[in-house]
């Protein structure tokens, strides 16, 4: 399993309203702040819609709500305790407002389950991902003053036929969830045990869903799982089946102006298939997320990554012979059980083959129940673990400014997500390759397409001006 990938830290607690929903005094409100991967944040748009047909709308301040809702990670100890840490700070709101119930639903719900009401002591709804169509009388019955539970973890649900809610979304790109789950037992990973078994959703549903948020306008999805390489959906009256590549295809073909990334891709899983399949289409993007998490093959074997070394090289050669001009990101973990110090050098040296445009590095944080927990000590002194991982982040920072640094006098098709932070005068999209770019707004405006030669960068962000389309 990749260890979920997570979103930029500037949406972590991200508070999430309908669009264009207006809040009328009669109306319930709930307030629904979210952490975690991208999955988490399509799940508080399927949990919206859930709620929106009980007359719910949902607010931007807790001190509006009838219901906080708290939509968790627990990919790593570190985004537990944010999560703790708010709650703590919730406590005032439920002093002045005794009628507000309180809800942590999603992943951290599904570990901790009722242990949530007894170390969170304001918390009155547990919900675990598999479960959010039960929230209404999960509601219902918190409001008798009971503790209301549902953490089943189903091997059947995708709420496949569940129309999301976009939430603060900039009207140009939507996330799409594919599947749930994951069946890869990954050793230092929970989510199989959080969000259960894998399962693909109906091809057409999904299908159905990106040409509707085509039709209203916007113009990129991404398509989401733990493992998207593993999308597999067999019909069991026609026996017709629909693998990833299949299924990038007919979400290729709604419209050329349909821009389509994906979300995470395993290692061992990834096939010239779908190599081809975003080589044979322009509205694919050039990008892939492909998760190393370490460059030694022991250290892989002790994750249960079931690759090794060698073969991670070769899916990347691959890449580069089928799409030259792909970008690459990746997850790196430093400091995993048992790792000695030529083993980290591995990884070094798997950074300086690949040079990755961006990753998501970490120092290994134990989780309760995995295998890992189980199996391995947690050796590695949390000094080495710090210098280990600071080299990760040193490395990586000098290869995105190379890469980035290559883009440089090229002209690239940037499609405009809204206004730079740091001006007016500004705005800011994303290349094929999932590159940011800013340059000056003119008469540009959300969800153009712009053609845009970079003249200078930064390890994480490229500037240019418009050119004539």
């Amino acid at each position: 399993m990749n260890s979920e990938k997570q979103i930029d830290e500037s949406r972590q607690g991200e508070v999430l309203v309908l669009e264009n929903v207006q809040l009328g005094d009669d109306k319930k409100k709930v307030y629904i702040e979210t952490y975690g991967c991208q999955m988490n944040f399509n799940d508080s748009e399927i949990v919206a819609s859930i709620l929106a047909d009980e007359q719910y709308a949902t607010t931007d301040s807790e001190k509006d709500a009838d219901i906080v809702l708290i939509n968790t990670c627990s990919i790593r100890d570190k985004a537990e305790q944010t999560v703790r840490n708010r709650l703590n700070q919730l406590k005032n709101i439920k002093k002045k407002k005794k009628d507000v119930k309180v809800g942590v639903i999603g992943c951290m719900a599904e570990r901790l389950k009722t242990k949530l009401f007894e170390e969170e002591k304001l918390v009155d709804i547990v919900v675990g991902p598999d479960a959010y169509r039960s929230l209404p009388e999960l509601i219902n019955e918190a409001n008798t003053g009971q503790k209301a539970v549902n953490v089943f973890l189903s091997k059947e649900e995708t709420y496949g036929e569940i129309k999301p809610q976009r939430l603060n979304s900039n009207g140009v790109t939507a996330f799409i969830s594919i599947m749930r789950g994951c069946d890869n037992m990954c050793s230092f990973c929970v989510v199989p045990f959080t969000r259960g078994r894998e399962r693909s959703r109906n091809p057409y549903s999904i299908v159905a869903e990106a040409k509707d948020v085509f039709d209203r306008g916007y113009k990129e999805v991404t398509l989401l799982g733990q493992n998207v390489d593993s999308f597999k959906w067999v019909n069991p009256e026609t026996k017709e089946k629909v693998n990833f590549a299949n299924l990038m295809e007919m979400v290729a073909k709604i419209s050329p102006n349909l821009r389509v990334r994906f979300s995470t891709s395993h290692p061992k899983d990834i096939t010239n298939e779908v190599l081809y399949t975003i080589a044979k289409y322009d509205n694919i993007c050039n990008y892939i997320h492909l998760p190393v998490q370490s460059g030694n093959s022991r250290v892989l074997k002790r994750m249960n990554r079931t690759y090794d070394r060698a073969w991670y090289k070769e899916r990347v050669e691959a890449i580069w012979r089928i799409i030259p001009d792909c970008a690459i990101s990746t997850d790196v973990i430093a400091g995993f059980c048992g790792e000695e110090e030529h083993e980290h050098q591995e990884t070094l040296s798997m950074m300086d083959f690949v040079k990755y445009d961006l990753a998501y590095m970490f120092k290994y944080s134990e989780r309760p129940g995995t295998l890992a927990e189980r199996k391995y000590k947690d050796d590695i002194p949390e000094d080495i673990k710090n210098r280990r991982l600071q080299e990760i982040i040193t490395k990586q920072q000098a290869h995105s400014l190379e890469r980035n640094e290559a883009h440089l006098d090229k002209v690239f098709n940037v499609l405009v997500e809204g206004t730079s932070k740091r001006s007016e005068e500004h705005i800011f999209g994303r290349t094929d390759q999932n590159k940011v770019v800013i340059f000056p707004r003119k008469k540009f405006q959300k969800g153009d397409y712009v053609q845009v030669k970079v003249n200078r960068c930064t390890s994480a962000t490229l500037f240019g001006e418009a050119v004539e389309n």
